[in-house]
């Protein structure tokens, strides 16, 4: 269990009137523990779960398909409760657990938001004199700020976004496809030290007007404008990273187009840090935007970590000031430019304590990168 996570989630829970917490989402699992069981985000039915009392004492609970990954996962001597995959008896190894330390008459946080209805009303039957109370919002704002292991783990991920977007397209030219695009991305993730990626997204020429599509065979031309971004995963913690190029020399009006969004990027480089006000900070993109004759955008940045969009958003959205170690993805877009090509710049930010930092520093993106 990470232990400076148990310390704040502790404090966390005296405050809200807990006897124990409960989280059952991959996320949160993953939050406590350091770690993701492997099928629990793909197989919504194989909970993974770990118990914190007020105490400070801990236990997971796991699957028997996962048992022996958790095991070795799992901080030494660790208490492990084991629930049987075709027996569904998670809710029953799981109200066992709460009585065993104590809590069948607690009052127990739980993500109401994750757990399914008839598992919910399992566990109540089981232990019907526990008060459950939703504690899905406990958490999300206190994964807003990371630790400094956190930090680290999202610096090394923005790092290997970047530069596998970047080696990505300096493998490729006109008459490469979509899919050799994605096939370098891949293979640079994982030689850098990515576990997994959640999500890939190669957008070119005609093509990178749409937000969220992967690669195809379609064959790159001269001119051709490309998007590329992914969210590669380690510890089930995402960075997304997204870079735009050229095939060959820059279509007209994509050169001025990307000077305006990178006048947009410093802007925010400028105004994040400590106490600023997120919706604040939308307010003064957009008039950016309308200064600039750019359209404008729904959001222009999202907290990021054990979900690819987290709070705060820098949009219109609930005002929140922002805190030193939160983690940013911030991204000036255009997919509409009116000329046949979308583009996009994102990056991931560090809020320090006195600003912020660049933490997808591999490329210089002050220019539009032109591939050969």
């Amino acid at each position: 269990m990470r232990q400076d996570v148990i310390a704040r989630l502790l404090r966390a829970m005296k405050q809200a009137g807990l006897d124990a917490l409960v989280a059952i989402s991959p996320e949160n699992f993953a939050y406590l523990t350091g770690f993701m069981s492997p099928t629990q985000p793909l197989m919504r039915w194989r909970h993974a779960m770990a118990l914190v009392t007020a105490d400070g004492r801990t236990a997971l609970v796991s699957v028997d398909m996962e048992a022996s990954t958790i095991r070795a996962k799992a901080t030494s001597g660790t208490e492990i409760a084991v629930w049987r995959e075709f027996k569904f008896d998670a809710m029953t190894v799981l109200a066992d657990l709460l009585r065993k330390h104590g809590l069948a008459t607690a009052r127990i946080g739980i993500e109401t938001d994750y757990l399914p209805v008839g598992d919910f009303a399992a566990l109540h039957d089981r232990v019907p004199q526990a008060s459950f109370v939703p504690a899905q919002a406990l958490l999300a704002r206190l994964r807003q700020v990371k630790t400094s292991a956190e930090i680290e783990i999202l610096r090394r991920l923005s790092r290997i976004a970047d530069r596998s977007i970047t080696e990505a397209y300096r493998s490729v030219g006109a008459g490469s496809s979509e899919m050799d695009i994605a096939a370098a991305l891949t293979r640079g993730i994982y030689e850098q030290g990515a576990e997994y990626f959640k999500l890939m997204i190669v957008a070119t020429g005609e093509r990178s007007v749409f937000p969220n599509v992967g690669p195809t065979d379609r064959v790159l031309k001269h001119g051709d404008v490309c998007r590329v971004e992914i969210f590669p995963m380690i510890a089930g913690y995402h960075a997304g990273v997204c870079r735009t190029a050229a095939i060959g020399a820059a279509p007209p009006q994509a050169e001025r187009i990307w000077a305006n969004l990178t006048a947009c990027k410093h802007l925010l480089l400028d105004v994040i840090k400590p106490g600023a006000s997120s919706r604040k900070i939308y307010d003064l993109y957009l008039e950016k935007l309308a200064a600039l004759d750019l359209p404008p955008i729904s959001f222009v940045g999202h907290g990021i970590g054990l979900h690819l969009h987290e709070d705060p958003y820098l949009g219109p959205t609930e005002d929140q000031p922002l805190e030193a170690g939160m983690v940013l993805g911030v991204e000036p877009l255009i997919y509409e430019t009116g000329f046949g090509f979308g583009m996009q710049n994102k990056d991931m930010i560090l809020v320090t304590q006195s600003g912020c930092e660049l933490l997808s520093d591999y490329l210089d993106t002050d220019a539009l990168l032109i591939v050969s």
